[in-house]
């Protein structure tokens, strides 16, 4: 991966993700947004969209004041919406997932972990309606790209991923330093599920030298 920042690359992962997820939700019944969505208690698929749909449209529309997207900002942003028709949600994510791109380019940074955070969130809706590679599909490279650039600009611990799917090993995190790097061995979505907190129930993977919550870059999910 590179060291230098890619501006574009936060928002061609959400374009190629919505062009995946949103005609696959457009298909879903009604009644299937009303399912829990296991890593985010309380919320059911239906919220998860809500609070997605919000926080670009807040990006989008330069609306990030301070508190934006506290625990208590994304449930009002949730509660405003709960008369929505899903249509109109998806409709709303569309919009975002096409348009925050350009915005989140000319943040130098500081709204690239939002875009990960989109990605991450459309595996949580896909895992609560039982999708098989819920965190994996076409926007698997670009994720992996981001969260090396998340974790670099962080400064977040060091480890070395040697990826069964991907060829070159990726590096992520900040400089050594005074520590050496961790070492993970497994597949690529099981190392986005650790960097996002998410269960890895069942994957085999080795990881040595760093904690799995010390990997978590989003705190509660």
């Amino acid at each position: 991966m590179h060291d230098v920042r890619d501006p574009e690359l936060p928002g061609r992962l959400l374009v190629v993700e919505r062009d995946a997820l949103v005609p696959w939700l457009r298909a879903r019944g009604d009644g299937e947004f009303a399912r829990a969505v296991r890593v985010c208690p309380g919320w059911s698929v239906r919220d998860v969209l809500a609070h997605c749909s919000a926080a670009l449209t807040r990006v989008v529309e330069n609306r990030l004041e301070p508190g934006v997207f506290s625990p208590e900002s994304n449930e009002r942003d949730i509660a405003e919406r709960a008369d929505w028709p899903i249509a109109r949600v998806l409709d709303e994510l569309e919009r975002g997932m096409t348009e925050a791109g350009p915005v989140i380019a000319r943040a130098d940074g500081a709204l690239d972990q939002l875009a990960l955070g989109e990605w991450v969130h459309a595996g949580d809706v896909r895992a609560a309606l039982g999708e098989p590679g819920a965190y994996a599909g076409p926007g698997l490279p670009q994720a992996l790209a981001l969260l090396a650039e998340v974790t670099r600009n962080r400064g977040h611990v060091p480890l070395h991923a040697d990826l069964d799917d991907v060829d070159e090993p990726l590096k992520l995190g900040g400089a050594t330093g005074e520590r050496p790097p961790g070492r993970f061995i497994g597949d690529a979505p099981t190392l986005l599920r650790l960097y996002a907190g998410r269960p890895v129930d069942g994957a085999a993977y080795e990881l040595a030298g760093v904690a799995e919550q010390e990997l978590n870059i989003f705190g509660r999910a």
